[in-house]
């Protein structure tokens, strides 16, 4: 693993290098964080790989005790359906409110992303879609333009990415994004409301299977 000395402080490289084997699963769950290591394996000293290590734990994907040091967090499927209600309330409200606001500005950026996706999708290059998927809910929430939204989930955005983020079918997920896209177009805000808690169901249960080797229980 290299980190990108170009620009930015030397804690906050670390940490995106860290967040990355993360949430692609480079370091799995309960995978121990030790700091020596670290600074070694990134050629840099302890004091960044400290700060790095904080910065995760305000993001809730590791957790730091007293004498066990730092791990990788490892979340219940409890954890799970808590996450995937909260993004359910707050992502179909801004699917909504994003339709009703977005100018061309926005669609041509979300346009963008979707295309984005489907190339690498078509390519089979898996991280390129999924962060171009990420983009896509992350750049809707943002073209909400509600602040309180835009907040809350700058707030969870690296849980959020680790917990639904890993689905395989990318070719699939494009033509979602892009069947949505075609609602906030249309500024269908009634196929939204049922579109986005179905394509987010979908994400949780894909992320139940994986996780935890078992489809999610039906509400």
């Amino acid at each position: 693993m290299a980190i990108d000395r170009s620009s930015g402080l030397e804690s906050e490289r670390v940490a995106d290098a860290l967040r990355d084997d993360i949430v692609s699963g480079r370091r799995p769950p309960g995978s121990r964080l030790v700091e020596r290591d670290i600074a070694d394996e990134l050629r840099v000293s302890r004091l960044p790989v400290r700060e790095a290590i904080k910065a995760l734990v305000a993001d809730g994907i590791v957790v730091a005790r007293p004498r066990s040091g730092a791990t990788v967090r490892e979340f219940s499927p409890q954890d799970l359906q808590g996450f995937a209600e909260v993004r359910e309330a707050l992502e179909t409200l801004s699917f909504v409110l994003a339709a009703q606001r977005i100018d061309e500005v926005g669609l041509a950026l979300l346009e963008s992303l979707v295309n984005q996706e489907a190339t690498a999708a078509a390519l089979g290059d898996t991280d390129a879609a999924r962060q171009a998927s990420t983009a896509f809910h992350m750049a809707v929430v943002r073209l909400s333009g509600n602040a309180m939204l835009i907040e809350l989930a700058g707030s969870l955005v690296t849980r959020l990415r680790w917990l639904f983020g890993q689905h395989d079918d990318l070719a699939d997920m494009a033509a979602t994004h892009r069947e949505i896209l075609d609602a906030i177009r249309a500024r269908d805000v009634d196929a939204l409301r049922r579109m986005i808690p179905e394509h987010l169901a979908e994400g949780r249960a894909a992320a139940h299977e994986k996780m935890f080797g078992t489809s999610a229980a039906r509400e």
